[in-house]
């Protein structure tokens, strides 16, 4: 019996050698650091927003959060446009729907959201463009997540500083521009 388990204590050794002469530290590491390079670029690849163009109304109505009612107002939260926005409106910060305050500047990159306009009961296609350059407004707060997708689908997810791209990366405030019918 004992020279079945030293011919198997022999064959697992050998294995075991094997693996270790073909898949050392360093092939570990270079994998690790493939990886983490690799996560790191990642961010920056090309933005899918092909599958976003559905409908996107709460259920309260177009643009409003839950249970609340659309408003004409541009400095509530509850207006149409801001049914993805995540951030300061740029209407209560000296700036308007489609231009950023004086003193700071349109971020480079923005999220999208498809807002139903009650008026027409269109779709609109609405570009979140955050103002960046300055401190934080800190008027008017709004922070509506309708149709949002997780992280890995970037160019829809509103919770990221969009400002990082810009030379200055302090957030202000966010602008609600119509780039199209959806």
């Amino acid at each position: 019996m004992s020279w079945i388990t030293d011919f198997i204590d022999k064959q697992t050794e050998r294995a075991v050698r094997k693996v270790a002469h073909r898949h050392g530290r360093r092939s570990a590491l270079a994998r690790i650091g493939t990886g983490l390079i690799g996560g790191a670029l990642l961010p920056m690849l090309p933005f899918d927003r092909s599958g976003q163009f559905g409908s996107a109304h709460a259920a309260g109505g177009g643009g409003a959060k839950a249970g609340g009612a659309a408003t004409e107002d541009a400095t509530k939260c509850e207006y149409w446009r801001y049914c993805a926005i995540d951030g300061f409106l740029c209407t209560c910060c000296g700036g308007s729907l489609t231009s950023c305050p004086a003193g700071t500047e349109p971020s480079k990159v923005s999220w999208v959201g498809t807002c139903l306009n009650p008026k027409d009961g269109r779709q609109y296609l609405i570009s979140y463009n955050d103002c960046c350059g300055i401190n934080s407004c800190g008027n008017c707060l709004c922070n509506n997540n309708e149709r949002e997708r997780p992280g890995y689908r970037l160019g829809v997810h509103n919770d990221i500083n969009w400002c990082m791209a810009n030379n200055n990366s302090m957030f202000h405030c966010t602008t609600s521009i119509i780039v199209g019918v959806a």
